[in-house]
């Protein structure tokens, strides 16, 4: 709405993150890269933890040194923590170091993915009066308002959630999905990176290796090798994933072109079905 220019600062994988399972944490943000980003026109960083699609986790030192640059040059954060309430390890919530960084920081929260309703489109963001007074003024230009009866249930959800172990109960439900559905990745000895939040688990597919002679359609022919591997999953092993290249910009795609996204979060029945049908890759892996 107000013109401004997005520049992306990505996410680097592990060095042999096509050889070895490691957690998500691997994936590391270069902070020189980071700062050399930085000119005197930015106006706003926007970060993501728990992690999509890689399933990440922030520290609280890469929080910290990220909140400091932002302080440094009086940068906005809007800080995107949809997953708050879904992580496997300690989670800091970015406008919790220190009042000067708080005092920088719209915090984003959804309820839709709280509580696996994404289709509600409930959400909200938390921050200073100084900032949230621009924020209701977009929201009169972009939707204006939400669903009532919708608000009113997550309202009436956050309150129930405590007194029925949903939190504590959904993460144990989800750590099991999750190391249920991987063990096909070690099955098939394809490196994955362990998510620490969130649904999704990143499997690194270098060691498939696609027919030469399989056709692909002109949509997906020349787009990065994930598209191609996503669009022959679908079609040859029945089970469609994301091609995390979606996600990165033009110049980056090579950091993610042998990785794909998976979601775990459905019934057992069907991830068992999933990792059935992931069998079939057997004969595409050297």
């Amino acid at each position: 709405m107000p013109g401004g220019k997005v520049v992306y600062v990505p996410l680097h994988p592990p060095a042999d993150g096509a050889t070895k399972t490691l957690p998500a944490s691997a994936w590391t943000l270069d902070l020189s890269e980071l700062e050399a980003a930085i000119t005197p026109r930015t106006r706003m960083i926007v970060l993501n933890s728990p992690h999509n699609p890689i399933g990440k986790v922030f520290t609280r030192n890469e929080l910290q040194a990220i909140g400091d640059l932002c302080v440094k040059h009086n940068i906005l954060i809007l800080s995107d923590e949809v997953y708050d309430r879904l992580y496997y390890t300690k989670f800091t919530r970015m406008a919790t170091l220190s009042p000067e960084i708080a005092a920088l920081t719209l915090t984003v929260g959804s309820g839709g993915k709280n509580f696996y309703c994404t289709g509600w489109r409930v959400g909200w963001l938390i921050g200073p009066p100084s900032l949230i007074q621009y924020v209701s003024a977009a929201h009169t230009r972009i939707c204006y308002s939400s669903v009532s009866p919708l608000q009113e249930a997550t309202a009436v959800a956050f309150e129930e959630a405590d007194a029925h172990n949903f939190w504590s109960d959904t993460i144990t439900a989800m750590q099991s999905k999750m190391q249920r559905f991987c063990a096909i990745f070690d099955e098939l000895g394809l490196p994955y990176s362990i998510p620490e939040g969130g649904y999704f688990v990143m499997a690194n597919m270098s060691k498939v290796v696609l027919p030469k002679e399989y056709e692909f359609p002109a949509h997906v022919a020349n787009r990065p090798r994930d598209f191609k591997l996503a669009w022959f999953l679908i079609m040859e092993v029945g089970v469609a994933a994301i091609p995390p290249s979606e996600f990165m910009k033009e110049e980056n795609v090579a950091i993610v072109e042998d990785y794909m996204r998976f979601a775990v979060c459905k019934d057992d029945k069907i991830l068992e079905d999933a990792k059935e049908r992931l069998r079939g890759l057997k004969q595409y892996i050297k």
